[in-house]
């Protein structure tokens, strides 16, 4: 990869233009637009024909904003899922299908992609990120950034950076050296840049860098410096929400634009910053162009939006897409599961059967009309079946959430009574819904008093408790169940605690059918731009079964069966933005409800529905093994496309899969002294796993499918003027039904007589150097073409504070894995930086 194409946009005409248009404005109005309207709105300005620009989040589909009530949105498989496809053409058209439901929206920058490595496997949003290889994560990413674009809806590429980690997520410093920033952690957001991204978006995080150790919103040497000069960055820097603390360093450091708004603070303090000299008005106006340029983009400045010309059926893309992403773990030779007779009666049995957890928790997650159950997926593809669907015990700690409006007086779910600072009562009515939230709050209210008329009917001891943060009272009949003063703010928006809350349940005894008075009082919560609000999330367990009851019914529903499949994985409590995960285990006793069911059921399929690694004890007992991701709002049609053969199950793993805990390179990413040290250098992921010779449970890049494959040679290596390399592997598809390949180029670096690498830089034992998708019809053989770029080949030099190469021997090594290397060639990389065969 070349770098001259990055240096274009600091000096592209059109934003030089827009730098004398915003100079020419009043101080007052320019100040103006750097803050937004709203939480997810940018200021309009009639007189220079400026619209309101509209943003939206987006990593798994754009949600909206917030202005229409029941809004629903299509639901995609998770960012992980994406790239576990490997398939560029997958990524471009998940981009344009988030920018057509960004325009049926009314939305012009989606908060997508977000290109953060996946450096430790219990990062809580290990699932919203792409890869752990900075090279897979880039290659994604950019295609996402494109789609979008190319339809006329801005990216907003996040979060720039070093910013893999959700412990104190908003206060901690990622201390790394210029080489792992550089090669690593930096390398897809350098490649977005190239894509073209609109926006960035500066992360929460602080980052010393060597250069200097700021909040990455005022850091001067990596947005002003690197990103805007360097990299050529035309476009607009947004502070992650509530991210921008001070007036002066961020306007400085490079920031153009603080969300949410109204407030914050710039506004006002900004505005006597340039008076008094301390920011000059120059640094304005090119903040003021780049919003200007980003308006022009999306069409809300002197020109029209491109059309949108995707226009292809999204729930049928949602459902390949799932399906192609799905990774087969194992594979059972003898009796495959896709070449089985028709079964008469299938067994599905796990908590995710009954609930698929199809997207994790945090701000990408969007409301879909509908999610396609596997009890719904397999009725439709195998109609003459009789499926038996059994939990095998509930994995949550917290109970479910409370269906208010089936168990709530007819017409009426709740009754509000607003309350003033002092305890009088403002205004009182009623709710026919209740979705555990009150956002928009009057001012002048101080506290909200809430009450809720419960039908329970079913004989039995029944959990009730009431999920909250915050200063608040609960009564279940009259009896204190909860009470809290504590005072919070937007810091339980920003660490998450808001949206799964906890509660203390209190155990109501029910002989009769008869009704519970819930009765709840919560002090505002008054979150900056995110605006005031109360959280009060209903719960509710009904007597039932006990776990030990669930599993043994679920391991005779398998006895039973023709088709067993479990469905297992995390759920909402465990895979969030805003914590990070405490282990590696699947929740509850659902280990032990696979052990029970294979031992009557050998040939049982398992399903993992997980966004990020867990660890299985079973894997290597049972004979089929699929990793489904959040495979989005078609997950139960996806799940029976992939076991009926209808579609290829060709994910290839983006990430490592321990087998043990201990051995992972990275076990937690939590700071220490407000510091998160990233000791593991360039060797993230599998790189560290390489280094240290440990064995995973699966390696980076598996993926067995449905097919079998051989690797049959490698021709001759062929270099482009820019450097890159370019190879030929042959290959052919040796099972009994086509099949997709993703053929992965590996390198390894020369090295000195003593094993060290050349030129004293620190290297990785091998990493990912390129890689193609084919598909080829069964006993066919395929050419597959993958091209090394000299990037990959490269190192930043510290010392000169450039990319060099290394002279010497690179090996190429082509195979199906990390692990998996069949084929192997080697090209000389001579002094003078250029490669040849």
């Amino acid at each position: 990869m070349t770098t001259q194409s990055l240096q274009a946009g600091q000096s592209s005409p059109e934003l030089a233009a827009l730098r004398v248009t915003a100079h020419g404005l009043p101080l007052e109005q320019k100040v103006r637009l750097l803050t937004g309207e709203s939480a997810w709105r940018l200021h309009g300005d009639p007189g220079l024909g400026l619209r309101p620009v509209a943003v939206s989040d987006g990593p798994v589909g754009v949600r909206g904003l917030g202005e229409v009530e029941g809004e629903t949105s299509a639901l995609f498989p998770a960012p992980s899922a994406i790239s576990a496809t490997w398939d560029r053409d997958v990524a471009y058209e998940t981009g344009q299908a988030f920018a057509r439901e960004a325009r049926d929206h009314g939305v012009d920058v989606v908060l997508a992609p977000q290109v953060n490595i996946q450096r430790t496997p219990v990062g809580g949003r290990h699932f919203e990120c792409y890869s752990e290889d900075p090279l897979l994560t880039a290659e994604i990413g950019a295609q996402v950034v494109r789609g979008l674009q190319d339809q006329g809806v801005a990216a907003c590429v996040k979060h720039y950076v070093a910013n893999d980690s959700e412990t104190d997520r908003t206060t901690y410093i990622s201390h790394l050296d210029p080489q792992t920033l550089r090669e690593v952690y930096l390398a897809p957001f350098e490649r977005a840049v190239a894509a073209g991204a609109w926006s960035v978006m500066a992360a929460y995080n602080q980052v010393d860098d060597t250069v200097e150790a700021r909040p990455m919103t005022d850091h001067r040497h990596l947005l002003t410096e690197l990103l805007k000069g360097e990299l050529g960055f035309d476009g607009v820097v947004v502070s992650d929400w509530v991210a921008t603390r001070t007036t002066v360093a961020p306007a400085l450091g490079g920031l153009d634009l603080v969300m949410p708004g109204p407030g914050g603070p710039w506004e006002g303090a900004l505005l006597d910053a340039v008076r008094d000299g301390r920011v000059p008005e120059a640094v304005i106006d090119d903040k003021v162009a780049r919003l200007l340029l980003l308006a022009r983009r999306v069409g809300a400045l002197d020109q029209a939006a491109r059309p949108v010309t995707a226009t292809g059926d999204l729930a049928a893309l949602i459902r390949r897409t799932a399906a192609q992403s799905t990774v087969v773990l194992r594979a059972d030779a003898e009796n495959p599961v896709w070449d089985r007779p028709e079964p008469a009666s299938i067994a599905l049995v796990g908590p995710n059967a009954v609930r698929p957890h199809v997207l994790g928790g945090g701000s990408s997650t969007v409301r879909p009309r509908h999610v396609v159950t596997p009890a719904e997926g397999l009725a439709a593809r195998y109609p003459g079946a009789q499926v038996t669907v059994a939990r095998g015990g509930d994995p949550r700690v917290l109970a479910p959430r409370l269906d208010v409006e089936a168990r709530g007086l007819a017409g009426v779910a709740v009754e509000v009574t607003y309350l003033a600072a002092d305890g009088s009562p403002l205004r009182a009515f009623a709710l026919a819904a209740w979705d555990g939230w009150l956002r928009d709050l009057p001012d002048e209210v101080g506290s909200v008093a809430l009450r809720f008329d419960v039908l329970l009917d079913e004989p039995g001891e029944h959990r009730i408790e009431v999920g909250t943060v915050g200063a608040h009272t609960a009564t279940v009949d009259g009896l204190l169940v909860s009470q809290s003063a504590d005072e919070v703010g937007v810091e339980v928006i920003l660490d998450s605690t808001i949206n799964n809350p906890e509660g203390v349940p209190a155990e109501v005894h029910v002989v009769e059918p008869r009704r519970v008075e819930i009765a709840t009082t919560h002090r505002v919560i008054r979150a900056q731009g995110y605006g005031n609000l109360v959280r009060a999330e209903l719960r509710h367990r009904a007597p039932g079964p006990t776990a030990d009851e669930e599993i043994a019914a679920a391991v005779e529903a398998a006895r039973a069966a023709d088709l067993t499949i479990v469905v297992v994985g995390t759920n909402e409590e465990v895979e969030s933005e805003g914590w990070d995960r405490t282990g590696l285990r699947l929740p509850g006793r659902q280990d032990e409800l696979v052990e029970r069911v294979l031992d009557v059921a050998p040939a049982a399929v398992v399903v993992v529905n997980a966004g990020a690694p867990v660890v299985l004890p079973w894997l290597d007992r049972a004979r089929t093994v699929l990793w489904a991701w959040f495979p989005g709002q078609e997950a139960g049609h996806s799940l029976a496309d992939v076991i009926s053969g209808a579609v290829e199950p060709a994910g290839r793993l983006p990430w490592t899969l321990p087998a043990d805990e201990a051995d992972v390179p990275v076990p937690h990413a939590r700071p220490v002294d407000g510091v998160i040290e990233y000791t593991d250098g360039v060797h993230v992921g599998y790189r560290g796993w390489e280094r240290a010779g440990r064995t995973p449970a699966a390696p980076f890049g598996h993926g067995l499918g449905w097919t079998t494959w051989s690797y049959d040679s490698i021709g001759e290596v062929a270099t482009t003027a820019e450097g890159d390399l370019v190879l030929t592997v042959v290959i052919t598809n040796t099972g009994a039904r086509p099949g997709r390949e993703t053929v992965q180029v590996y390198v390894e670096g020369p090295t000195l007589p003593t094993g060290a690498p050349v030129g004293g830089h620190d290297r990785p034992v091998r990493w990912l150097g390129g890689f193609a998708c084919v598909d080829v019809a069964a006993g066919d053989v395929a050419h597959v073409t993958v091209t090394v770029l000299r990037r990959q080949l490269e190192v930043w030099d510290t010392a000169t504070e450039s990319w060099v190469l290394p002279p010497g021997e690179y090996r190429l090594r082509a195979g199906r894995s990390v692990r998996d290397l069949r084929l192997d060639t080697a090209v000389q990389a001579r002094a003078d930086e250029t490669a040849e065969e």
